[in-house]
């Protein structure tokens, strides 16, 4: 898989699995631009991994115009955009009756609204270099749901339903939408699981044991290649067996 001369864009880049994926992609060639919240000190710890590799964008993921400035930014220093990876999401858990209105907001519009933002402006970029690759980080509550995170998994099925409606629009473009579903990976979200909660998760996966963010960022890494020119709309699951 060779991304020389490519251009990729990652959301979330700076901590946990885009990170993971900034680093792989940039070992294989590619110019690797990652967008963050506001971490400063994790921003730089990935941009020293990537060296010359790589750039980073602070924006707001949640507001529009941020986003779409984020990609124009892209766009006027490169020249391009080969690779768009919505990664970046957050989680704020609670049972439906106690999830309050601006914690579901919040959730729908980084998870779900920032990613909608982001394919449409990269989508123009795109379609004018004929050809494209777009993967959304979705979840594996996003296809079973999830007690106590109503919100979350709401966002990330959602997601999956504009990966597959967007892979049929842009298709004739040569511009191929995926998604990658997660299961349990061993990142800062998971890390506040109680010992007690993550033994019995384990439980339910037969691989019996929690997956690292590389091996998330490997199959980000083949839907985005040309080695996957003939799979679009699909939804990769890398979940240990979790859920089939």
């Amino acid at each position: 898989m060779d991304f020389n001369q490519k251009v990729v864009f990652i959301t979330g880049g700076s901590r946990g699995i885009g990170r993971a994926c900034a680093i792989a992609f940039a070992n294989l060639g590619a110019q690797v631009v990652f967008g963050y919240a506001g971490n400063e000190a994790a921003a730089s710890e990935t941009l020293a991994l990537l060296q010359a590799r790589g750039k980073a964008i602070r924006f707001d993921i949640a507001d529009t115009p941020s986003c779409a400035k984020a990609v124009e930014t892209v766009i006027a220093e490169f020249g391009r955009l080969d690779v768009l990876v919505n990664n970046a999401g957050i989680a704020v858990d609670g049972l439906v009756v106690r999830t309050k209105d601006e914690d579901w907001d919040k959730q729908l519009d980084v998870n779900l609204k920032g990613a909608f933002a982001l394919i449409r402006a990269a989508a123009r970029p795109m379609i004018k270099q004929r050809g494209g690759a777009i993967v959304n980080l979705t979840s594996v509550v996003g296809e079973t749901g999830n007690a106590g995170q109503v919100a979350y998994s709401a966002s990330k099925a959602g997601l999956i339903g504009l990966t597959k409606s967007v892979a049929r629009e842009l298709a004739s473009r040569n511009i191929r939408v995926n998604a990658v579903s997660p299961g349990l990976i061993e990142t800062d979200m998971t890390s506040r699981l109680s010992a007690e909660t993550r033994a019995k998760m384990i439980e339910e996966i037969p691989l019996s044991r929690l997956g690292v963010a590389a091996e998330i960022a490997n199959a980000v890494v083949f839907l985005a290649s040309d080695e996957a020119s003939y799979i679009t709309g699909e939804v990769l699951r890398v979940n240990g067996g979790m859920y089939m």
